[in-house]
């Protein structure tokens, strides 16, 4: 049975990884709503997210395998869709024979079906949290993508497909990070009554300028070097300004893909850091003149935010959230999706014109401010727990101003 009618809303979590789910785990435990959180992680991986070992339930039994030996290169492509269905499918199950007494569950998209329906029959509401776009919709833009470049895609494995959508119907809401994720639902059927968007909090602590900004033009990307993340648009982006003595850096970890890209955009003038702690994140941040991030999907890119905190101005995609994040002309601008030629002229008019760019500095300083850290993402999903756990029936007890 859930928790007793009256007690402080209490609220479990599922998700294969750490991604979101551990800043709103540490945010729930510090107003004692924290049930627990399922993870596939290990525990060696979590030491640092501000959350007591004691609410954390493990199961990395299929995942951190599967995980580790991809990254080593020592599991075939053509195995990974089908095992990392199984990591999911089996996390899943395991929340489900394991839920704690609780008023809510919010489950990472794809792990969350069998444990939610459990749930659901308990009498607990179900949340499913979906930090991208809507998952058909997001495989058949990126098919179409990689078909265009003449890439091999690593497509989502059908089984997983075909249990999102289960979820998508099952869930008593589904929260989403930004209004472009919450538009992919819209168009591919889902109700708009069930979607809530939910937007991710920057860490104002740890993201601000730590460096002077270099005196040269310093284009910088985060991310993986993904077809996904828009990197041949903006290598051709980059390309086509022709601006002299700038500086493109790309920081990030190396997909099957980029080496490819890299060669068939070649660009002068490249700097190529890899994947770096936050720290050096910030420094770079912090040196940049300007963040690009032209992605063909993403839910929220946080990259945008915290590059905004280091008073970097940003050059999105619409497909990133950046237009719940700033507006165009102001604290950055927002570019067409696919469109290198937009990009090629953004970062040419800030190069051009210096006031320019330190009005948009400025700007994003200070909108950076009004976005709020994990602490508002924290009051607005407990927000949304109590109003499911009441509609559940359950006489919750109102939450406290924390």
């Amino acid at each position: 049975m859930p928790a007793d009618a009256g007690e402080t809303l209490q609220v479990a979590l599922g998700t294969i990884g750490r991604f979101h789910f551990f800043d709103l785990a540490r945010e729930l435990n510090r107003r004692s709503h924290l049930a627990a959180i399922f993870t596939g992680y290990p525990l060696c991986r979590l030491r640092d997210t501000g959350v007591p070992s004691s609410r954390i339930r493990r199961f990395p039994w299929i995942q951190v395998p599967v995980v580790g030996l991809s990254r080593a290169g020592l599991l075939p492509s053509a195995l990974y869709p089908a095992l990392d269905a199984l990591a999911h499918r089996t996390l899943d199950a395991h929340i489900a024979r394991n839920l704690p007494p609780c008023h809510v569950l919010s489950a990472m998209s794809s792990t969350g079906l069998a444990a939610g329906r459990a749930a659901q029959t308990r009498g607990i509401a179900y949340v499913c949290d979906r930090g991208s776009t809507h998952a058909l919709w997001r495989d058949r833009l990126l098919a179409e993508e990689y078909m265009r470049l003449g890439l091999p895609l690593r497509r989502t494995h059908p089984a997983l497909l075909a249990r999102e959508q289960r979820e998508y119907e099952a869930a008593d809401a589904i929260t989403v990070p930004s209004g472009f994720a919450r538009a992919s639902f819209v168009a591919m059927g889902v109700p708009a009554e069930k979607l809530r968007v939910i937007p991710y909090g920057v860490d104002l602590s740890a993201f601000r300028r730590t460096a002077p900004r270099d005196d040269g033009f310093r284009v910088l990307f985060v991310g993986q070097l993904s077809a996904r993340k828009g990197l041949g648009y903006l290598l051709d982006g980059f390309r086509k300004a022709r601006i002299p003595r700038a500086t493109l850096v790309l920081v990030g970890d190396a997909q099957p893909e980029t080496e490819t890209l890299l060669e068939r955009f070649p660009v002068d003038r490249l700097e190529r850091v890899g994947p770096v702690p936050r720290d050096e994140v910030v420094r770079q941040m912090s040196r940049a003149s300007v963040l690009v991030l032209p992605s063909l999907e993403e839910g929220l890119a946080l990259v945008q935010a915290q590059a905004m905190a280091c008073g970097c101005p940003v050059i999105a995609s619409t497909n990133t959230g950046s237009e719940d994040l700033f507006a165009d002309g102001v604290e950055g601008f927002v570019v067409p999706v696919r469109d290198a030629g937009a990009i090629a002229d953004r970062l040419t008019r800030l190069r051009d014109d210096p006031a320019l760019l330190a009005r948009m500095s400025g700007a994003a300083l200070n909108r950076v401010k009004t976005i709020g850290g994990w602490a508002a993402y924290g009051d607005a999903s407990l927000r949304l727990f109590h109003e499911l756990a009441r509609a559940r029936g359950h006489d919750i007890a109102p939450l406290s101003a924390d």
